[in-house]
């Protein structure tokens, strides 16, 4: 596996927190309207042992609408800003090229697209040509209709194809290998089955070597398991499958609750 991603050394598990401005995120929207109180999270985030902050302006949750380009920037520009300014490394959670180019030009040092770089065809040429990281992660269908047809084959096999698939168009247009991440896109038009098969599957699908991804958290597939409704409730799950998707393969864990998730990782590392 590379060895370090977004200049930080993948020689143990590392977090990315979630930092979203959006009214409608299914977690933790309209929580953060004011940029200070998502400035403050985040760097509390950090604190508390997150290694990234992902910043998102746009709901990718199932269902979601799209938002425009203007509101997406005034939700994510004095965000990114503010957190880049106390050196923290941020990620650009976004489908268009446009804010992606504003938050690299704030500070951000990665870009976290859900359509692999498929949604907006500048993205490509600016993530090669910046020379920033990427995470690559595997979505059927837009937000509005991501549930529509989710059948596999094989549903570990046919994600890692499509990843590397990404991954490899990626590199031929410029992106160094070192600078890519893969995602399987945990509750991106899956079943609760096929959810658990990715999480631990998370080895087979970094076994070309880029480091993987998981993004769990709070996921309404964990509601579904545990009869939960409220996404704050699903923490203990959340941060158990964290540690599952470590202990298969995932160099990085996606997570809401930064301290419960760390903690956890801590305890699993010092019993091997």
């Amino acid at each position: 596996m590379t060895a370090a991603y977004a200049g930080i050394p993948l020689d143990r598990p590392r977090l990315m927190a979630i930092v979203n401005v959006t009214p409608d995120s299914f977690s933790d929207g309209g929580e953060r309207r004011d940029p200070a109180q998502a400035i403050d999270d985040g760097l509390r985030f950090v604190s508390e042992g997150a290694d990234i902050v992902d910043v998102g302006g746009e709901s990718t949750r199932p269902g979601s609408q799209p938002t425009s380009q203007d509101e997406e920037l005034r939700r994510i520009l004095p965000v990114v800003e503010g957190l880049a300014r106390q050196e923290a490394v941020v990620s650009i959670d976004t489908r268009r090229a446009s804010v992606a180019r504003a938050a690299l030009d704030a500070g951000a040092r990665i870009v976290n697209d859900v359509s692999a770089l498929r949604d907006d065809e500048a993205m490509l040429p600016l993530v090669a040509g910046r020379d920033t990281d990427v995470v690559l992660m595997h979505r059927r269908g837009l937000p509005e209709n991501t549930f529509a047809g989710p059948a596999y084959a094989n549903v570990v096999e046919d994600v890692r194809t499509f990843l590397l698939e990404r991954a490899a168009a990626c590199e031929a247009g410029g992106v160094k290998r070192e600078r890519i991440a893969l995602d399987p896109g945990i509750g991106f038009g899956k079943s609760v089955a096929q959810e658990l098969e990715l999480i631990a599957g998370a080895g087979r699908l970094g076994d070309a070597g880029y480091p993987v991804l998981i993004g769990c958290s709070r996921k309404s597939f964990i509601g579904r398991l545990t009869g939960l409704d409220k996404p704050a409730d699903r923490d203990p799950a959340s941060v158990w499958l964290a540690v599952e998707a470590v202990r298969r393969g995932a160099a990085i864990v996606r997570v809401h609750n930064v301290m419960a998730t760390r903690q956890a990782l801590a305890v699993w590392a010092a019993m091997k």
